[in-house]
């Protein structure tokens, strides 16, 4: 009787999996269509728009001339010559950001009273304006590189560090319990129990940061550069070349979400345990 079982629960089990596996492809499908029909509806109304208001191409510019834009010599010259200005500045921020983040929530983790008093200037700094923070980093710094860091990582640790200190108190009381009864340290149990739990809040906050570092990158740059695309966006906003400009924007939207994608594949590939509890609960 047992022998007869056990193949049929294998058979069973590789099924429900197949049909998950089914219905993830198919919803993965739909996202795609529908995120393109939305681009596309958003085209069709940014060339209404132009031919209602009979708006100048420097003004507004049609998305065909965009697309001439994007691929003229002149602006492939200029945004490969500074696309790794802005992707070391952000790079090196988000690393950055990722070291303060973790690192801060847990010392607000680790004691109250550091938690009292580092919460309300944590969310304080996310209340000052970007541009303003830039401008005084730059007359103390300079327009190297310093500058630029800096401002990344005020921008986009908040993210981590929430995210991570709400992931560290998810994690069930008695686990902690019952390894302080096995002897572990707080230590010990901080890094063997409570980290690896809240891994997927340190994903979830890097997926964040990333996407925040390359605008904070942009946004340093705009103050004091001399290269750059933030530089040349405001370069180009400056000459009047919109066709340029939103040529420019086009290609940080595209940084932003091939930067996402390789965090996220990175999260599948570091904990491929919470991908499968999601699809589950589904």
């Amino acid at each position: 009787m047992t022998t007869t079982l056990l193949p049929h629960k294998r058979k069973y089990g590789g099924g429900a999996s197949s049909v998950r596996t089914g219905s993830s492809i198919r919803e993965a499908r739909g996202g795609w269509l529908l995120s393109a029909l939305i681009v596309l509806l958003l085209i069709g109304s940014w060339q209404g728009v132009i031919w209602v208001k009979h708006l100048e191409p420097w003004l507004l510019p049609s998305p065909w001339e965009v697309l001439q834009s994007l691929g003229s010599e002149e602006t492939r010259t200029l945004i490969l010559t500074n696309m790794g200005v802005t992707l070391t500045e952000a790079v090196v921020g988000f690393l950055l950001c990722l070291l303060v983040g973790i690192g801060l929530a847990v010392l607000m983790f680790w004691s109250r009273i550091l938690h009292d008093a580092l919460y309300p200037l944590i969310i304080a700094s996310q209340a000052v304006p970007i541009i303003a923070i830039a401008a005084v980093l730059v007359v103390v710094l300079g327009y190297g590189l310093t500058p630029k860091v800096v401002v990344v990582v005020l921008f986009s640790f908040f993210a981590v560090t929430i995210s991570v200190y709400d992931s560290l108190q998810t994690l069930d009381p008695e686990l902690p319990a019952v390894l302080r009864t096995l002897g572990a340290t707080p230590w010990q149990v901080l890094r063997t129990a409570r980290l690896p739990a809240a891994l997927p809040g340190v994903f979830t906050g890097a997926k964040l940061a990333i996407t925040y570092s390359i605008s904070a990158a942009v946004y340093s740059e705009w103050v004091g550069s001399t290269g750059g695309l933030g530089y040349i966006l405001q370069q180009s906003a400056n000459q009047f070349a919109a066709a340029q400009v939103f040529a420019i924007v086009f290609v940080l939207a595209a940084l932003g979400i091939v930067a996402f994608t390789l965090v996220a594949l990175l999260e599948r590939l570091c904990i491929p345990w919470a991908h499968q509890n999601t699809q589950h609960s589904r």
